[in-house]
């Protein structure tokens, strides 16, 4: 997770011991292999031989369960190190409000230098597993477990909140290439980098499998339900990540992504595996970052079908990094984003006037290669700021430029970071002093919102009797979907989050389909407390999302867009590969390998189709004569106020005199201008029957060879719009319908009403040339029934 507690250099767009105790499980040996399959999530991998109990976490739809009020995930990243010990206010597991969440990972756990997960030596300062908090009601030890801390305290309100599971969050900023040791200095061991990548590039599998083992032994001692990934960055973009591990990082940038995806599968197999025997699902998950100039560097994220859901960092999009004043989060784009205008985004032909510092880009990234519900969108609960801003309005889209950068920063030239008490939580630098940064809970951004100085500055090391200097007056961007605090006499920008802007972002997942949210950190939250006059700690923003979703549908658990894939699928592997490194990555230019492993040659003119990301325009092609086009849009122009839909859809076709025999293969260079993680729904048309890839793991379809088996050839056409050689699956016209009539080519705006084949539609956004009834449930047409 990126802790806002560290100081950072993201270069953004610039350049089985109690393995009972653990909720929701079942008996080894209670599900069947076909009850299981039932449950697998669209698109998740499985592990071959192995019979996984995922009906133990989820339902027959593929959603899963957490209990009758939460229809969507509320995830809490809870930290290890607000324990009170060093007298500022704690924020301990009796704090959490279990009622609330659906999901608590645990920060952090670290790879030690032998490769094997730890939290650090036994013992009473321990914070994990030896710390006690005598007197404190509510965080009383459980005697019946054999160790104590924050581990115990999880299990023992895990047992009075049986639906909330609870995951390891291995790494962070600061612990991705090294760990704090037990005398609170860091050890500089590697971590992941070294872990999972030789320092030749190769991946270490032998490191992996170490960590990969271990992992699983700790998740069954100390009654985790899975684990959360938060490597930070298996990115080739040069100087990613904490400054501490370049020197480690920089020259394995070329292996990263493959060690990264190697990890990602050893440890879905080994808790598959692990699963089977315990007769429980065990979780896999990631905090994913969402800056396009890191995911630039990744590939196309092949790692994601590997993971029960993708929690995005969607915040530090913003930041003292650099000199551009802008929002930690921001739902949208405006258009007029500082960091994108300077670096030639708006004006590009080739990046479509698409600004991807938002979190909608990045939802509309992951969604092209997995299910909405199999996505999460963060929220910070923290501040981001600036001071001695110039320009801009209210401070947004100014400019902070720095005379000097924190020392181990990294950088060069920096941003002019807000000090004192406008950073609250703030780190310090190489060299012991503050790193300037405008971090701050949002309950201490709330009392400076209303002229208030809580009495917790004290143990903050503000003198009593501190007081305010302006007025931090409270601004709102209703495109961006953002707030944040101006104090125009300090010339003060902090980034905030409250009840507005979470509604609004709740309301986006549930209009979506999307699983739910993750916020860093719940020690954020807050409430006011009358008594005092005062913000503290709380539960108000996480209360509201729970209130938002606890009556939403289900969310979505199909892959696919507006129309389902074929039911019969063929061994025809699409693989992305020679990705070129770093900043020469522009365009991107990855080879697309298809590979014939059926028993058929698919001869010259064979048509593939598949979907990639709205996150990218709609200018996708090859230069290598398979006439790559692509054939409808789900978005067009550029993405101010939000992507208008999910999926472009692409048509390729073997050249006249290109066959592909059984076990051949054919290369084809591809060519897009905005990172999209891996592209899917595959189909290919076979001697006139259409069908879907078996690389998709498409939810309830049977792998079978061309031409056979014992499903008749699909009539359902692969896109939202069929093909000329097939009729639409939509039922005729009937009725009388006064709404004006649907016309293919016209653009319709939210809210327009049509009539369609008997039937009235509403749509939801703008859209063009996207036919209702094709859309799907979450697609931009409404159904209001028959006309």
């Amino acid at each position: 997770m990126l802790s806002p507690t560290r100081t950072r250099a993201m270069l953004l767009a610039s350049g089985a011991a109690i393995a009972g105790l653990l909720a929701g499980g079942l008996s080894a040996g209670v599900s069947h292999a076909a009850d299981n399959e039932s449950c697998r999530p669209d698109g998740l991998y499985k592990t071959a031989g192995v019979d996984v109990p995922y009906c133990s976490v989820y339902d027959t739809e593929g959603r899963e369960k957490m209990g009758a009020d939460h229809q969507r995930r509320v995830i809490g990243y809870f930290t290890s190190w607000r324990t009170g010990k060093n007298g500022q206010p704690a924020y301990l597991v009796n704090n959490i409000p279990w009622d609330k969440v659906t999901h608590i990972n645990y920060a952090f756990a670290h790879v030690g230098g032998d490769n094997r997960i730890s939290v650090g030596a036994d013992g009473p300062n321990n914070a994990s597993t030896g710390m006690t908090w005598p007197g404190v009601a509510g965080a009383e030890m459980d005697p019946a477990l054999p160790y104590k801390g924050h581990f115990n305290l999880l299990n023992k309100f895990k047992k009075q909140h049986p639906d909330v599971k609870t995951l390891i969050s291995v790494g962070g900023w600061a612990e991705t290439g090294g760990y704090f040791g037990d005398n609170g200095d860091r050890v500089a061991s590697g971590g992941f980098y070294s872990m999972a990548t030789n320092a030749d590039g190769s991946v270490n599998q032998a490191g992996i499998d170490t960590f990969a083992a271990s992992a699983v032994d700790f998740i069954r001692t100390y009654g985790f339900n899975g684990v959360d990934i938060d490597y930070e960055y298996a990115t080739s973009m040069k100087d990613a990540g904490n400054p501490l591990d370049w020197s480690l990082a920089n020259p394995r940038r070329a292996g990263l992504v493959k060690g990264y995806d190697a990890l990602m599968k050893s440890l879905r197999e080994k808790l598959d595996q692990a699963g089977a025997a315990d007769g429980k699902h065990y979780l896999l998950t990631v905090a994913a970052p969402s800056s396009g100039y890191l995911l630039r560097g990744m590939e196309t994220y092949q790692m994601q079908k590997y993971l029960d859901y993708v929690n995005i960092m969607s915040y530090d999009l913003h930041g003292a990094w650099n000199e551009y004043v802008g929002p930690n989060a921001s739902l949208f784009d405006d258009g007029k984003d500082g960091e994108l205008a300077a670096a030639g985004v708006y004006g590009s032909q080739q990046y479509g006037g698409i600004g991807y510092l938002n979190t909608d880009w990045a939802y509309h990234y992951f969604r092209g290669s997995m299910p909405a519900g199999r996505i999460n969108i963060g929220l910070p609960y923290y501040t981001r700021g600036h001071k001695n801003v110039q320009g801009g309005t209210d401070g947004l889209w100014g400019k902070a430029a720095a005379t000097s950068c924190p020392a181990g920063s990294g950088l060069a030239k920096c941003g002019d970071g807000a000090v004192g008490i406008d950073n609250l939580w703030h780190d310090k630098d190489d060299n012991g002093n503050e790193s300037p940064a405008g971090s701050n809970p949002m309950w201490h951004a709330k009392n400076l919102e209303k002229g208030i100085v809580g009495d917790y500055v004290t143990q903050y090391g503000f003198p009593a009797g501190t007081t305010l200097t302006g007025t931090y007056a409270r601004k709102y961007d209703s495109t961006l979907v953002a707030p944040w605090l101006w104090n125009a006499q300090k010339k003060v920008f902090l980034s905030t989050e409250d009840e507005q802007s979470v509604a609004a972002k709740a309301d986006y997942v549930v209009d979506r389909g999307i699983g739910g949210t993750m916020v860093w950190e719940m020690a954020g939250d807050y409430a006011w407390n009358a008594a005092k006059g005062q913000y503290e700690m709380g539960s108000t923003l996480t209360s509201l999302m729970y209130d938002k979703f606890k009556s939403a549908s289900p969310y979505g658990a199909k892959k696919a867009g507006a129309t389902a894939l074929p039911a019969q699928a063929v061994d025809v592997k699409a693989e992305f590969g020679d990705f070129k490194l770093g900043d020469s990555n522009y365009p991107l230019t990855p080879k697309i390998k298809i590979t014939n492993n059926t028993k058929t040659a698919l001869p010259g003119g064979t048509e593939f189709q598949f979907d990639y990301a709205t996150s990218a325009p709609n200018n996708a092609s090859d230069q290598s004569g398979f006439g790559t086009k692509v054939i409808s849009s789900g978005h067009t122009g550029n993405n101010v106020g939000g992507l208008k839909g999910d999926f472009h859809r692409v048509s390729l076709k073997l050249p006249a005199w290109q066959s592909l025999a059984p076990g051949a293969s054919v290369d084809l260079a591809f060519n897009y201008y905005l990172p999209v993680s891996t592209p899917s729904n595959w189909t290919v048309n076979i001697a006139g029957t259409v069908y879907a890839l078996a690389g998709d793991l498409a939810r309830g379809t049977a792998v079978v060879e061309p031409g056979g088996g014992s499903q008749p050839p699909t009539s359902q056409p692969p896109t939202s719009q069929p093909p000329t050689s097939q009729p639409p699956t939509s039922p005729p016209p009937g009725g009388t319908c006064t709404n004006p009539a649907y016309q293919a080519g016209d653009v319709y705006t939210a809210g327009t009403v049509v009539s369609h084949k008997g039937r009235n539609w509403k749509a939801q956004w703008w859209t063009q040339n996207e036919e209702p009834g094709t859309t799907g449930q979450w697609g931009v047409w409404k159904d209001l029934g028959a006309c």
